[in-house]
């Protein structure tokens, strides 16, 4: 991160550098111009007051939904999602022990981006590096359990991207949800590529593998957890049967169409149905709910101020870029050669920012569908809202998780996120171009 955080400040600089001296005032001008550098400075105090404020706006989601964990992993429940998927998550992190707090934690961050829950799935995330990184033995330096989970976290499958289709009907789309079935295919592809890009970089970049026993804690969920299912008749720390596997993956493909032919009328019951679901689970456990919830808010107030500094570095960065015009003179000559390829001059720009800047990549799509000459239902508006739907603000993501839990090191994770966000993109140019180009 060190290189690329300069780099990106340096291009900006020196771009913004070459318009300040070449810059020529206009004699009459009716607003007052603002020349690049000032301009420049500008967009620096902004960012960094914005990614104050941003962090700050995230303690209440981390508070809330960090103190809905607690209350799960007092009572077992992220053992026992552990323990369902435990054939495919062991396969994804064989360094991560089956039954460790990281797969429950894990599992319930990817179930949140599937079912498009936005800011409620970084707590989990952050839970889940906190717990990974308690298996870490180079602190301060990725392991490969990390790396897939941003991977995977940065290029997950999204069912239910709800801004996007609220942003469409506002634009006033004919279809605002027509974008759900390639969102899906996109995120599906980059899912794919993000494991297969995983496992081929980390060969590269070789990590000793923890002592994996030496780190697992005994805590009374896994007691608990011995009773649950007890017709069952297994041993607390070993997986269920594969049917009990089977038949949960099976009402998860269930859910799928269900999701896209309802999605507009299941998407408001998720968040309060989970907060219900979770706490109800805990009371049925005997967990004393309001304490175990105090407890994991506590860590989410201190873990959103802790992430700060590093929101500051990578925001700043993405607005001097962006204000230099240092991105514009990227995607001049890049929409030449993509254009005839299905990705034009005017959804170029969501596609390179969709990586750098969340808030830059909606405004920008907000701005193209809302444009009189495009329009939410062309076939721009329609590939904007599936870059917007099915990728992540891949730097923002790395800057929160690896913040975290202070690591500095970040291995191929970024190089496995990028050629992720490249094939999402790739992917949902090929599925506008099939049903809408």
């Amino acid at each position: 991160m060190n290189g690329i955080f300069f780099g990106a400040v340096l291009i900006a600089f020196v771009v913004a550098g070459y318009r300040q001296v070449t810059w020529i005032p206009l004699s009459e001008q009716v607003v007052p111009q603002i020349m690049p550098m000032q301009a420049l400075a500008t967009s620096m105090i902004d960012a960094a007051k914005g990614s104050v404020t941003l962090a700050i706006g995230l303690v209440g989601v981390m508070a809330l939904f960090l103190g809905l964990m607690k209350v799960g992993e007092a009572g077992g429940l992220l053992k026992i999602i552990a323990r369902v998927v435990r054939p495919l998550m062991t396969r994804l992190f064989p360094e991560v022990p089956p039954e460790h707090p990281a797969m429950g934690a894990m599992v319930l961050n990817i179930s949140a981006n599937v079912l498009g829950l936005g800011n409620a799935a970084t707590p989990f995330g952050v839970r889940a590096m906190q717990e990974l990184d308690k298996l870490n033995p180079q602190k301060g330096t990725a392991t490969n359990a990390m790396a897939m989970f941003l991977a995977i976290n940065t290029s997950s499958v999204t069912l239910l991207p709800t801004g996007v289709i609220a942003l469409r009907a506002s634009a006033g789309s004919m279809d605002p949800a027509g974008i759900l079935p390639t969102t899906l295919f996109a995120t599906i592809c980059s899912t794919t590529v993000a494991i297969i890009v995983v496992k081929l970089y980390q060969r590269f970049s070789a990590f000793p593998i923890p002592n994996v026993e030496a780190e697992m804690i005994e805590t009374p969920a896994a007691t608990a957890d011995a009773d649950l299912f007890a017709n069952l008749s297994v041993e607390p720390n070993a997986p269920y049967p594969a049917w009990v596997s089977v038949t949960c993956l099976l009402a998860i493909l269930c859910f799928v169409p269900l999701t896209i032919v309802y999605g507009r009328v299941i998407s408001p019951w998720l968040i309060p149905g989970l907060m219900v679901s979770i706490l109800g689970f805990g009371i049925i456990r005997k967990v004393r709910v309001y304490e175990a919830f105090v407890e994991g808010a506590r860590d989410g107030f201190n873990v959103a101020l802790r992430i700060i500094p590093y929101m500051v570095a990578i925001l700043v960065a993405v607005a001097m870029l962006r204000e230099s015009g240092a991105l514009s003179l990227l995607i001049t000559p890049l929409g030449a050669i993509t254009g005839p390829f299905g990705l034009p001059a005017d959804a170029l720009p969501m596609a390179l920012l969709r990586p750098l800047s969340g808030s830059g990549a909606y405004g920008i799509l907000a701005s193209t569908i809302q444009d009189p000459a495009i329009g939410p239902d062309s076939y721009v508006g329609y590939l904007v809202s599936t870059f917007q739907g099915s990728t992540e603000t891949t730097f923002y993501v790395i800057a929160v998780y690896f913040g975290a839990v202070q690591v500095r090191r970040i291995r191929h994770t970024l190089a496995a996120a990028l050629t992720a966000d490249i094939a999402g993109v790739i992917a949902a140019v090929v599925i506008c171009m099939i049903l809408f180009g």
